[in-house]
C-alpha cells in the first residue's frame, strides 16, 4: 500500500539522517491520518485517497514557496520547495501539455460535450479521467479553450 511506502521510507530516512525527509513524511502521514479519523467514523484510506493528499500538501509546499519567494524569503522558500520535491516523488508522473490535451479533446468527442454551458459535465469528466496527474487550472483552461 502506499501508505507503508511512505512508512517504509519515514523509517529509512530516520536511520540515515535525512532530516527534511523526516520531516516533510511525518507532516504527510500525520496529513493522511487526519482525513482517516475525520468524521464520525474512522476508515483506511485508500492508495488514491492518499496520493490526493500527497497532492494536497505538495501543492501547499509549491504555494507557500511562491509566497516566500515574493517577500524575499529565499532561505524558506527553498525550505518548502524541497519539501514539495519529496512528495513530488511519490506521487504519478504529471500529464504533459500535449497529453493533457488529447485527453481533454478525446473526453470531450466521447460525451458529445460542445457547448460553454456544458464546463461543469466537461470538468468532471476530464478530472476523473486525468485521475490526478494534471491541475486543475491546466484542465479548467484547455477545456475552456475547446468548448464554444
Amino acid at each position: 500500500m502506499f501508505v507503508d511506502e511512505l512508512r517504509t521510507d519515514l523509517t529509512a530516512a530516520l536511520r540515515a539522517g535525512e532530516t527534511v525527509k523526516v520531516g516533510t513524511l511525518r507532516m504527510v502521514l500525520t496529513a493522511v491520518r487526519e482525513v482517516e479519523v475525520a468524521g464520525r467514523t474512522q476508515r483506511t484510506l485508500s492508495d488514491a485517497e492518499a496520493q490526493k493528499v500527497v497532492a494536497k500538501e505538495a501543492k501547499k509546499r509549491r504555494e507557500s514557496a511562491q509566497i516566500f519567494r515574493d517577500a524575499g524569503r529565499p532561505e524558506l522558500a527553498a525550505k518548502e520547495e524541497a519539501e514539495a520535491d519529496i512528495l513530488e516523488a511519490y506521487l504519478p508522473q504529471p500529464l504533459t501539455e500535449d497529453e493533457l490535451t488529447a485527453l481533454i479533446d478525446e473526453v470531450l468527442a466521447a460525451e458529445g460535450l460542445t457547448e460553454r454551458s456544458q464546463m461543469g459535465a466537461a470538468m468532471k469528466a476530464v478530472t476523473a479521467r486525468a485521475q490526478g496527474r494534471a491541475d486543475g487550472g491546466a484542465i479548467s483552461a484547455l477545456v475552456r479553450a475547446r468548448l464554444v
